[in-house]
């Protein structure tokens, strides 16, 4: 289980879901983006899924967080391989560490508003940071595309790459091997597919557009989650999502 707090592609078929729309307008005041890394491999892991997955619950999901799971593979030897996981979600993670907002690489592994939240395994009680107006995010999704608006409240820096990740809920694996031998774990605000995109334009309006992301697997529900940050930094400007409608 100590293995899992320290650090010592996924082989399905992508589905295009090319009928799924969604029509997102975020709001100017911050969005928190909720970023947990994790692994089905990794026995510690599934009671912070199970945090995770309990934020579909709150009244303001999408208008104030936006949860997402980045799964990633550094467990994969240790017997389990992830199928949600990849080697983009693990670089993610480390790219944190590099510029400094987080100290160590481990699952699970939270991010809030792109800072290292080490508080969950003491008291897992959010500490949104203060409301303050961001600018708002709109995205638009039709026929397996998206075209996304960022609209800044304040001075920002010229280059601008907006994220679009796919979220998969209701999923579930019978895991048959690893230190989660036996058990049935369950899984919402999943990365099934994400992109990076540079965004054109300036001053008060940033813009981008191009193919939703792949899902590698399938999922009875899904959602998009959307973010700007700085080429080279993760840390997230602002956020927005909603779910995808057939």
């Amino acid at each position: 289980m100590l293995r899992c707090l320290v650090l010592s592609l996924s082989l399905a078929i992508p589905i295009s879901g090319a009928a799924q729309s969604a029509d997102v307008r975020g709001p100017a005041s911050r969005v928190t983006l909720i970023e947990l890394f994790t692994s089905e491999g990794c026995s510690s892991c599934p009671p912070a899924e199970k945090w995770v997955n309990g934020l579909e619950d709150r009244s303001d999901l999408w208008t104030r967080v936006v949860p997402v799971a980045f799964h990633v593979d550094y467990w994969d030897y240790i017997g389990w391989p992830d199928r949600f996981a990849t080697r983009e979600h693990s670089l993610r993670q480390r790219a944190y560490r590099e510029v400094g907002h987080t100290r160590g690489i481990y699952t699970p592994g939270f991010v809030v508003g792109g800072r290292e939240w080490r508080g969950w395994f003491r008291n897992p009680t959010l500490d949104l940071p203060p409301d303050a107006d961001v600018g708002s995010i709109s995205v638009d999704v039709r026929d397996g595309r998206f075209a996304a608006r960022f609209e800044p409240a304040f001075e920002v820096p010229e280059s601008l790459e907006l994220h679009v990740a796919r979220l998969g809920f209701d999923l579930s694996t019978e895991v048959r091997a690893g230190e989660n031998h036996g058990r049935r774990l369950e899984h919402d605000f999943v990365v099934l597919g994400w992109s990076r995109h540079r965004m054109s334009g300036g001053g008060s309006g940033y813009e981008a557009s191009g193919v939703l992301p792949a899902a590698s697997n399938p999922a009875p529900r899904e959602a998009v989650a959307v973010w700007v940050s700085v080429p080279g930094d993760p840390f997230p400007i602002q956020a927005a999502g909603g779910l995808l409608a057939d």
